[in-house]
């Protein structure tokens, strides 16, 4: 991943690059979302483990980092004698591209706002030591 806007801008990036750009997702938190989206029903734990060649706990840190991005959701499934398990399933496509579309709006407008202290801090500076605007 590269370290700054500058870098990144020259990067070749894939859609998926989203995950990791504006999320912090890991390479293996991807590979956990394309099982599931690859998946014909939501998986379990040990699936998504087992279809990723990992250890479950591994795993489970992975679904609890793209639950928390919103990238799948959490469904509890009930036996009927009692007890129940959790399946997960990505979320709608078009929902996670709206939310990551507010997320960088955010981040745009307080990137703007940020410009806007750096050159009012700045500006007088630059007028006292003949430092030229050119």
């Amino acid at each position: 991943m590269a370290n700054s806007m500058a870098e990144q801008l020259q990067q070749d990036m894939e859609c998926e690059g989203l995950l990791e750009c504006i999320h912090g997702l890991k390479q293996l938190d991807k590979e956990c979302f394309r099982v599931l989206v690859e998946s014909e029903e939501a998986l379990t734990i040990d699936e998504v483990a087992e279809r990723v060649d990992r250890e479950r706990s591994t795993a489970y840190r992975s679904i609890q980092r793209l639950l928390q991005s919103g990238f799948i959701q959490k469904e509890q499934i009930n036996y009927d004698q009692g007890g129940y398990y959790h399946v997960y399933y990505p979320t709608d496509p078009t929902q996670i591209a709206t939310d990551m579309q507010r997320m960088l709006n955010d981040w745009y407008a307080k990137m703007g706002q940020l410009i806007r202290e750096f050159e009012d801090k700045y500006e007088g500076a630059s007028a006292g030591t003949g430092l030229s605007a050119h």
